[in-house]
């Protein structure tokens, strides 16, 4: 029999990228959503009818393996101590049988940015870089089927308009909307079959500068 519903556990919903994916999939019949928050108030307070919400923190060695129950696919878009973050989610994973992962990281963790963008990427967020990168190395070191995506500098455009690199190609661009970016996590949380195991840059295409024109 034909599997009708995917079940979606979204770590960080009250994100701004989470939120315009958890309204995307709120389109869809064929999607249940699970939003794992720590402040509701910072949810829109419009979430759709396909969306539970946990109150919690990501950490919690409890809570996690139990909202991991039964779901096919996590995405995880967090902030700060992401290393500890993602070693705790792939734990949790592992220990439910969960296999596909979609994870929100930030251009710059290769020093994959060229030219005076690249510079400038660097001297603006390159000291708070490092648990990204080794929250890359650790779930490319595990047996997840994870999709990396490390977003160029976000703005809020009402647009879709985005392009990929992959690992092993310079980041192109210098922005990307957020809108762009929950697009993309939401068509690989329809279709999970889509860039098992990579590793990409988004960006906007044709935004190539010294820095984002919006700074």
């Amino acid at each position: 029999m034909t599997k009708t519903t995917t079940k979606v556990l979204i770590l960080g919903a009250s994100g701004q990228i989470a939120r315009r994916a958890i309204q995307m999939l709120g389109e869809r019949q064929d999607v249940e959503q699970t939003l794992l928050v720590r402040d509701p108030k910072k949810l829109a307070s419009t979430e759709p009818a396909n969306a539970r919400i946990t109150i919690g923190d990501v950490m919690d060695k409890k809570l996690l393996p139990e909202l991991m129950e039964g779901q096919d696919v996590v995405y995880a878009n967090l902030a700060g101590d992401v290393d500890k973050q993602t070693a705790h989610i792939l734990t949790a994973m592992k220990t439910k049988g969960v296999k596909r992962l979609i994870f929100v990281n930030s251009l710059g963790v290769y020093d994959e940015v060229p030219g005076k963008f690249g510079e400038w990427n660097r001297n603006e967020i390159g000291q708070y870089l490092p648990p990204y990168r080794k929250s890359a190395d650790l779930i490319e070191a595990s047996d997840a089927d994870y999709t990396i995506l490390r977003a160029a500098w976000l703005q809020d455009e009402d647009e879709v308009d985005y392009e990929i690199t992959r690992r092993d190609e310079p980041f192109k661009g210098t922005e990307v909307s957020r809108k762009s970016v929950a697009a993309l996590v939401a068509e690989l949380v329809v279709n999970p079959d889509r860039l098992v195991r990579a590793n990409v840059g988004v960006n906007k295409p044709n935004t190539d500068g010294d820095k984002p024109a919006f700074v």
